[in-house]
């Protein structure tokens, strides 16, 4: 009588959702009558509504030890199970509560529920082994509407959130486990992989470690912490050959890194990066320019890369790719800095879409004003009309051409003024000087100084003099 008054209270208590209170007394129950199967019954219904479904299985399976034909225990021991994830078990607990009752409805939609977590559990089984992790994460979610407890599904659900570098949302999954449960070697296992995923490595090899104390056989750790110790020790390697200025072999050892793990994203774009720059020093610009297209490829936000890239595009005259990059970089961080880059590369990209003056010389950006003057002696003999009078139409026509160009090219190059406007990038047309009106042959009269005629004649074959009238 004393027990069935704890039971009663606890019912009242139930009813009114003060499950605490309820837990209590069913306590108090089994306590007075420890053999009675309704009792755990019922505090294994309690502790299921405040979400304690380990302990919830381990009354019901008491309940129904008591007494085999007890309906409502096995359907406890069910939906504890399925809660837990394992439906299998779940299942051999419904199927008996229908040989007892075989209308029960209750017990014939629990076991469609434990079928369909099975079949999750397949479907995510595969699709994990494709890589097709999305799919995996949506199987998980699905599952885990029947199973809210299982840590199993959990932790599949966040290893893959991290393989999609969805970082936050694993580390979110794997902390609530953790704080559950301290020495769960998964979840330690999942923190651990974020955290080397975003290029934490040193920390990541603590939580891998922490894992395979917890779990000594456990193998994704075991990899996962053997690959961050080596990316590690490759990429300080490589780094420190770099500083020495043995890029050769600092470009081996960032290969070499390169090669561990494809998987890492966030620390094999740095990588990229990095041999990016040993090419560009060791001046081997187009393999330099790939590192840096691979680095954005696997991160698109790697700001180092870009602005390496584009020194390399501007180094190698691809002016337009270059303003393309600087643009990008000053988009995300506008920056003084940024700007100047970006203000050069317009520049030096209009620049490439005039007349390159000193290629028609045939002289450095940097030639003095004697050698500018030889240079304009040689191409303006070499191009002048009267020397190719005796060639076809096509040929006099482009001579003229460039006779024309050379005569261009030394008004401006000779003049320190207009050189350098022309050097700054402005366009020179603004300034009043239309390149189109002026007198190619004026400009080889006035910088041979002869009385105003002059002529070509043959001293044998091939060979030409020039002479004044």
């Amino acid at each position: 009588r004393e027990a069935e008054s704890f039971k009663e209270q606890g019912n009242a208590y139930y009813a009114k959702k003060d499950y605490n209170e309820a837990y209590n007394y069913y306590t108090k129950a089994i306590d007075t009558c420890p053999n009675n199967a309704s009792y755990y019954g019922n505090r294994a219904a309690t502790l299921m509504m405040l979400g304690r479904f380990r302990e919830a299985l381990g009354d019901a399976q008491q309940s129904v030890r008591l007494d085999d034909s007890f309906v409502r225990g096995h359907l406890r021991e069910g939906k504890c199970h399925l809660s837990l994830g394992n439906a299998m078990a779940a299942s051999r607990c419904f199927q008996r509560v229908l040989e007892l009752d075989h209308k029960n409805s209750q017990a014939q939609q629990e076991l469609k529920n434990a079928t369909t977590v099975l079949e999750y559990e397949k479907i995510a089984e595969v699709d994990f082994e494709k890589r097709d992790f999305r799919k995996v994460v949506f199987c998980m979610d699905r599952a885990l509407e029947f199973a809210p407890a299982c840590h199993r599904f959990k932790i599949l659900k966040a290893e893959c959130l991290a393989l999609l570098g969805r970082y936050p949302e694993a580390q979110s999954v794997a902390s609530d486990i953790l704080r559950m449960d301290s020495t769960n070697a998964d979840a330690l296992y999942v923190r651990g992989l974020c955290l080397y995923y975003e290029d934490c490595i040193e920390k990541a090899v603590q939580f891998f470690v922490q894992a395979l104390r917890m779990a000594p056989d456990h193998e994704k750790a075991c990899l996962a912490c053997r690959n961050a110790k080596a990316l590690k020790a490759k990429k300080e390697d490589g780094n420190k050959a770099f500083k020495d200025g043995n890029y050769k072999l600092a470009y081996e050892l960032y290969t070499e890194a390169l090669g561990i793990d494809p998987n890492n994203i966030k620390t094999n774009a740095k990588l990229y990066c990095n041999r990016g720059t040993v090419n560009s020093k060791l001046r081997k610009l187009e393999e330099a320019i790939d590192d840096c297209t691979n680095a954005v490829k696997l991160d698109d936000t790697y700001i180092k890369a870009y602005l390496r890239r584009a020194q390399c595009y501007m180094d190698t005259e691809q002016y337009e790719d270059a303003v393309r990059d600087y643009e990008k970089v000053y988009q995300t961080e506008k920056t003084k800095e940024h700007k100047q880059l970006l203000k050069n590369a317009q520049v030096e990209l209009k620049k490439s879409k005039r007349k390159d003056y000193y290629k028609i010389l045939g002289v450095d950006k940097n030639a003095s004003e004697d050698e500018i003057k030889k240079a304009y002696r040689k191409r303006a003999l070499m191009h002048h009309p009267d020397r190719h009078s005796g060639a076809s139409a096509e040929v006099q026509k482009e001579e003229e051409k460039k006779f024309k160009e050379v005569g261009e090219a030394f008004t401006i190059l000779s003049d320190p003024k207009k050189k350098a406007r022309y050097d700054s990038g402005q366009d020179l047309e603004e300034d009043g000087l239309n390149m189109g009106d002026f007198d190619a042959n004026n400009i080889f009269k006035a910088f041979f100084g002869g009385p105003g005629g002059f002529s070509f004649e043959a001293s044998g074959p091939g060979n030409f003099f020039f002479q004044f009238g």
